[in-house]
């Protein structure tokens, strides 16, 4: 009984935090044709302040790692992440109707990693006295990273060559990905020949994406440099509030743009309730796979599912809204935070419980 009013608890505090009550808040205001605006160079600036203290705050844990002990659940924590957007890919972008830029964006969001579902797992592992190493936090942001990357990258690869092929696009190309039109095939790209110098340039511009560009070196900076002062002072007390604010105009975005999934509403809906449980089966044979190989811990092995089975509420929306400019908000962010959030919250008991079995079994 004690889980499940912790479970509780922590649906509650969920509804209350900046992520999903300032999206509803936007949705809301949407809803009654509010005329609210946010200037675009003010969200830019917003976007680069958040990711800059998502890259400094993983950096900064990375460093104070054991790297030794790291290295192994690390590689692992990068496979999953791509392993779980490679299969987004294959559930979302063969549905009928579903825009491929919209199905790349929510399985990267899916991918990626939540910190506030982290550290309600963290909480609950405490509360029942199951022990987790302690550099633990330092392994979300590859994950996280990864995820990211491998969906955008994915995106505009197909984007790039369905515009080189001239189908499936109704204009060539919108910021920085090709504006896909509901009715096309997805698949059609399946057997087009692979092109290595295409990769490596797509790869390139994403890394010189601004919303990239600003996590990677915050990254760096975090992780090569001693930034903690200014970390301290002016990004760490900053971050909730832009959060809200990005989070309130996200919400106010999705919902003028949720006629665009008429029809196909009911795919996100599935994926977003089964994506947790599917994907923290992946990170348990990950943490499983590292209890073996390391002698990983139960409690590593639980947060290492939760991680993904969670969807990103902090890094991932912004990071996708700069990179994927035409993917809709309603499909991506509505998926992960509305379904995949609160789910992705009820499977820690079964991790826990699975963990304490097979580890000690």
């Amino acid at each position: 009984m004690e889980i499940l009013g912790n479970i509780a608890s922590t649906l509650i505090g969920v509804l209350q935090k900046p992520t999903l009550a300032f999206l509803i808040g936007g949705m809301v205001l949407a809803a009654m044709s509010s005329r609210l605006e946010l200037p675009d160079p003010v969200y830019k600036l917003i976007v680069m302040l958040l990711l800059l203290k998502v890259g400094m705050s993983a950096g900064i844990s990375v460093r104070e790692a054991d790297l030794i002990s790291l290295a192994v659940p690390a590689v692992l924590a990068i496979l999953t992440g791509i392993v779980i957007v490679l299969l987004g890919r294959l559930v979302l972008t063969r549905r009928k109707g579903v825009v491929e830029v919209d199905g790349m964006a929510t399985a990267g969001l899916f991918g990626a990693v939540s910190a506030s579902t982290l550290a309600a797992a963290m909480a609950m592992l405490e509360s029942e006295g199951m022990a987790y190493e302690g550099y633990i936090g330092a392994l979300y942001p590859f994950m996280d990273i990864a995820a990211l990357m491998t969906a955008i990258l994915l995106a505009k690869l197909s984007a790039e060559r369905r515009a080189v092929a001239g189908t499936g696009t109704t204009g060539g190309v919108e910021g920085d990905v090709a504006v896909m039109g509901g009715g096309t095939n997805p698949g059609s790209t399946q057997n087009a020949s692979f092109d290595a110098s295409l990769v490596r340039s797509i790869l390139m511009d994403t890394i010189r994406s601004p919303a990239i560009s600003s996590l990677l070196v915050g990254l760096a900076l975090g992780l090569l440099a001693r930034p903690d002062t200014v970390f301290d002072s002016f990004y760490e007390p900053l971050f909730r509030g832009l959060l809200s604010i990005l989070m309130l105009f996200m919400g106010f975005e999705a919902w003028n743009r949720l006629s665009e999934l008429k029809g196909i509403a009911h795919v996100y809906l599935l994926y977003g309730l089964s994506a947790p449980l599917i994907h923290g089966s992946i990170g348990f044979g990950a943490g499983l796979i590292a209890h073996e190989l390391t002698g990983f811990s139960a409690g590593g092995v639980v947060l290492l599912a939760v991680m993904a089975a969670s969807s990103s509420d902090i890094s991932g929306p912004p990071t996708l809204r700069g990179a994927l400019p035409s993917a809709n908000p309603s499909a991506y962010v509505g998926t992960s935070t509305g379904l995949g959030t609160p789910i992705a919250i009820l499977t820690i008991p079964l991790w826990m419980a699975l963990a304490e079995r097979l580890t000690f079994a």
